[in-house]
């Protein structure tokens, strides 16, 4: 028969000739060839395809599938591999919107007609041997993107759809001795189309592997392991029940443990004394070998199994693994690389590195099952997954909302013609998938509102499987709660999860997306982290997302940068919301990683008093690993220099808490100290070398002077500064310096430091007049709320401040070792606001800052406090005294070190998708900002501790408005100055989503009062 194209706009077309689901277990010849990873059964067809693509299903050429169709001309393409990152249509980024909207009006269901990619890909093969009597030959699309038909030697052999999970069709009859012309039509969009509407980039083509499988005449079609963990732990039953084809039997083996035996009811059973049960943190896997032979007892094939013994679900109302309660540390992940959705085992094990060596736990494969692999990779190394199908409808809920609609307008919602294709879905995900014990539940899809369709995904999973079941959809619909097991949903803030909590008891509590990620983000995500410990109820979350989804491009003057919506030609597009990973888009991780580690870690530690003695107070909450597991060092340093080093031994039982004393003395010097405790892997694991900190705490111990100090004692000996106050400008000059203050200008026009500024030498370290800072480019997460708009007035008040009419500027004031002068500044606000900004410079040329800030009533509350200074862009060494290594702000520093840190200034602001604020630092001491030799500007906080313990300080080659004004990283100019930020504050980053979360109050700069903010300089 001749396939009709018209099937792509009926929505019960699920599959034509596709073979049921199974097992994704792999067989071989024999337990030798099993042990080499290469099986005999097997036949990649992955490499260089041809290709002809239409734009469209009216435009494909009829019968180009038939083998002796003239191709010469036909393109190669890579395979597994995008079209349209081949040469062939485009990449199109689209969030909630469908790509066809705008361009075509479609009843849903209907696949568009004039923009809709068809790609007939064909290519041929050779058998590598001849059948054997009885053997069956059947090629797998592991991923088709939407739609694949297929046709082996021009005889039609099926359709399948489902983007996610494998198309496998029995193409025996059709083969032929010698050379074989394998055809495949892949069409973009069909009626599944509309449910495939996830927060992605949209693709099409075969883009997994493609392979030829043979089944031997007796062969093991399907397999399905389970186990059960006794309540007491101490016993297990291992149970395998095998689908045979043809007529056989069937043996099977547990490594340590010995054979099965046959039960009553055919399944292979096995009791397994004191268990090693699998967990993420002992991810323990029994090798399981299946032998099935024909009737004659002759060896058809070996199967090789990994078998997780481990207990999962809900009891006594909250999530347990073997017994103990869960707390989900999670990501959510979208198989995603720098070639797209073309993703491979070694790219994905490197991800599954990551997250364990940052304490990540669990994983959510958002929004559709993943590649087999990636379940093989998480058993090995002891993630628990949630196992999502695909299912997303999300523009269409969001038609609901935005109409007003009723629910029986959802898509599938109550719609009989769409239950058919989600419950293939569900099977297919299930059947491949079952016997991963890391697939921990089992989630209906993603964004889809509710309904009946649903509900019956839900049940069919409890009918065939006993892992709980996961919907985030019924907190939008709640007509009918039973479709989930677990509360989950999507960004609610801490506070609300703890106020929900107070009032439903009934069942456990997950966010299976929180703490958006997008930008300069995670900001107050410890609320989270801290309610997780403290209501059992509240199991944890999935941070929104592993990685940005973005593609490699090159600009017109050939400089790399990365694409996201828009980028590509493509519309409508949603821009660089697809920018909200822990990871950039090559995999290297952010700043904010930095935090991610400190809360996910498995202890928490605090230097106390311990009967007068110091101690430090270990929380252990592993489950089942005691903190002698793993070495722990103490550390005391003082502004980066370690006074002493100690091990230290520690036996807290998981799930304890325990105090050993410190095995170091504290010091009874005057100064600022700090307490480190570093646990460390004591031998290599497959994600990390022995060494490697899986928790890491910090105590700042200050001792106070006695008296405090007088500045006479500060400033030492040295003389006051000349001070030459002239018609336009003042000048302050002493031995080795010079500052001019210009009345015209209304600033510090001049800061010359070093030999010889007597008489017009020295560098100068003052590129422009330092103007009051309000501003900094808007974070993804205030473009979000709508920050820019309401900030305004900010960005006015410190880019046009004036000095105030008809008052003498500066006011100059001497003093015992130095003077002071002081402009007063008119800032265009409404009502309008006025700013203080004092220098005093005593002898040495040391300057400090006093900034004092008076808003106008009913203000918003600024992004920043602090100052902008310009200097030489040779400057572009930064060593601080403070918090880091990475940047940090006031609602994202937990998991920062107070310390002595270096950076190249060059690379200080952070590479996010689109430029925005970012590489500040919280808690600055000090700074030194120098050049190749050495030589440049030190700056210091004066004052109150602040809000960090220190200053702000943000070090950059651009202005807040250069980066503002740059839609691209490779947009930024190019460098003409180092610029400085200390500030009294920066606004958090906030995080909790970004379309509309603020950053929680207790980080924004106070509103209506005087503020003040001090800081130091001098050359170096």
């Amino acid at each position: 028969m001749t396939p009709d194209l018209a099937r792509i706009d009926d929505p019960t077309c699920v599959a034509e000739n596709r073979l049921p689901p199974h097992a994704d277990h792999r067989w071989f010849a024999s337990a030798r060839e099993a042990a080499g990873g290469v099986s005999s059964f097997e036949q990649r067809l992955s490499g260089t395809w041809r290709v002809q693509v239409a734009e469209n299903p009216d435009a494909v050429v009829p019968g180009c599938e038939q083998p002796g169709t003239d191709r010469s001309g036909w393109d190669e393409i890579e395979v597994p591999g995008h079209l349209q990152l081949q040469g062939h249509h485009r990449p199109q980024y689209v969030n909630v919107q469908y790509p066809w909207d705008g361009h075509e009006t479609l009843e849903p269901g209907r696949a568009p007609r004039r923009s809709n990619p068809v790609a007939t890909y064909v290519r041929t093969f050779t058998l590598d041997r001849p059948l054997a009597p009885g053997e069956r030959v059947s090629v797998v699309f592991e991923g088709a993107e939407s739609a694949v038909l297929v046709w082996v030697n021009g005889t039609w052999v099926g359709y399948g759809t489902d983007t996610f999970t494998p198309s496998e069709f029995d193409v025996t009859d059709a083969l032929v001795d010698g050379e074989n012309t394998l055809a495949a039509r892949v069409v973009t969009w069909t009626a599944g189309s509309w449910i495939e509407d996830q927060d992605f980039f949209r693709f099409s083509g075969l883009f997994r592997d493609v392979v030829l499988r043979r089944r031997p005449a007796v062969h093991a079609e399907d397999v399905r392991v389970t186990t059960r963990v006794a309540d007491g732990l101490d016993r297990a039953t291992v149970r395998v029940r095998v689908r045979l084809t043809g007529e056989g039997s069937v043996t099977a083996v547990l490594d340590g443990v010995g054979p099965l035996a046959v039960h009553g009811d055919g399944d292979l059973v096995v009791e397994v004394t004191d268990p090693r049960l699998w967990s993420a943190e002992d991810p323990y896997l029994y090798d399981l070998h299946l032998e099935v032979r024909d009737a004659a007892g002759a060896v058809t094939e070996h199967v090789p199994l990994r078998v997780g013994v481990r207990r999962f679900g809900i009891e006594d109302g909250v999530l347990r693994i073997n017994g103990r309660r869960l707390v989900l540390t999670g990501v959510n992940r979208h198989e995603f690389g720098l070639r797209g959705r073309v993703v491979t085992r070694e790219e994905t094990e490197a991800d599954l590195r990551f997250m364990k060596r940052v304490g990540i736990n669990a994983v959510r494969t958002s929004h559709y099952p993943n590649n087999g692999f990636f379940y093989d990779l998480c058993d090995e190394y002891g993630l628990y997954v949630v196992d999502e199908m695909n299912l997303e409808s999300h523009a269409m809920w969001d038609r609901l909302l935005r109409r007003g609609l009723p629910p029986e307008e959802a898509l599938p919602g109550d719609r009989p013609e769409w239950l058919p294709t989600l419950l293939a879905r569900a099977a297919a995900m299930l059947e491949r998938d079952k016997n991963h014990p890391s697939v921990v539940m089992w989630s209906c899809g993603n964004e889809s509102y509710g309904g009946t369709d649903v509900l019956a995904v839900a049940d069919w999973f409890r009918s065939v499987d006993d892992r709980p079941v996961h919907y985030e959809g019924v907190h939008w619909d709640p007509r009918y709660p039973s479709t989930t097991d677990v509360v989950s949903t999507m960004y609610t803030p801490a506070a609300e999860v703890e106020a929900f909590l107070a009032d439903h008891r009934d069942r456990p509590v997950i966010l299976c997306e929180y703490a958006h990620a997008m930008g300069n983000s995670f900001g107050a995500v410890g609320r989270y982290l801290d309610l997780a410990y403290r209501d059992p109820l509240f199991q944890g979350g999935f941070i929104w997302d592993l990685a940005d989804q973005a593609l490699p491009l090159t600009d017109r003057h050939g400089v790399p940068f990365f694409g996201y919506g828009g980028d590509f030609g493509d519309v409508p597009h949603d821009a660089d919301f697809s920018g909200n990973g822990l990871l950039f888009a090559d995999h290297t991780p952010k700043p904010f990683v930095q935090e991610v580690r400190y809360l996910y870690q498995p202890y928490r530690v605090a230097l106390v008093d311990e009967g007068g003695r110091p101690a430090l107070r270990v929380e252990n909450r592993h489950l089942v690993t005691p903190s002698s597991a793993h070495a722990c060092v103490v550390t005391l340093a003082r502004e980066g220099v370690v006074l002493d080093e100690q091990p230290l031994e520690t036996a807290v039982a998981p799930g304890t808490t325990g105090t050993v004393p410190l095995p170091l003395a504290l010091p009874d010097e005057p100064g600022e100290y700090t307490v480190d405790a570093s646990f460390r892997l004591r031998e290599a694991t497959r994600w990390a070398p022995a060494g490697h900190e899986v928790a890491h705490e910090q105590a700042v111990v200050v001792v106070p002077q006695v008296t405090a100090p007088e500045r006479a004692r500060v400033t030492g000996a040295a003389p006051a500064p000349e001070v030459v106050d002239g018609i336009h400008n003042v000048g302050v000059h002493g031995p080795g310096f010079s500052a001019l203050f210009s009345r015209l200008h209304g600033g510090l026009l001049s800061y010359r430091y070093g030999p010889g500024t007597a008489t017009g030498g020295g560098r100068e370290l003052v590129a422009s007049v330092p103007r009051p800072s309000f501003w900094h480019a808007p974070t993804s997460n205030e473009r979000g709320w709508g920050g820019p708009a309401e900030d305004g007035q900010w960005l006015l008040a410190g880019r046009y401040p004036r000095l105030v009419p008809d008052v003498p500027q500066p006011e100059v004031v001497p003093d015992e070792g130095g003077v002071a002068l002081t402009f007063r500044y008119l800032l265009p606000t409404a009502p309008t606001s006025t700013c203080d900004v004092t220098y005093r410079v005593d002898g040495t040329g040391r300057v400090e800052v006093t900034q004092v800030v008076r808003p106008g009533e009913g203000l918003p509350d600024m992004p920043e406090l602090g100052m902008l200074l310009t200097t030489d862009p040779a400057l572009h060494h930064l060593r601080w005294y403070g918090e880091g290594p990475e940047e940090c702000y006031v609602d994202r520093r937990a998991g920062a070190r107070l310390d002595v840190h270096t950076r190249d200034v060059r690379t200080a602001l952070t590479p996010y998708l689109r430029p925005q604020e970012a590489g500040s630092r919280t808690g600055v001491r000090w700074a030194e900002v120098t050049d190749d030799a050495g030589t440049g500007i030190r700056l210091e906080h004066v004052g109150d501790p602040g809000p960090t313990g220190g200053m702000e300080l943000s070090v950059l080659p651009w202005t807040p408005d250069e980066i503002e004004s740059a839609t691209h990283p490779n947009e930024l100019p190019p460098v003409h100055r180092t610029v400085l930020r200390p500030a009294l504050m920066r606004r958090g980053v906030g995080g909790d989503n970004s379309w509309g979360a603020r950053t929680h109050p207790e980080f924004l700069l106070p509103r209506g009062q005087e503020l003040t903010f001090r800081f130091a300089f001098r050359g170096v």
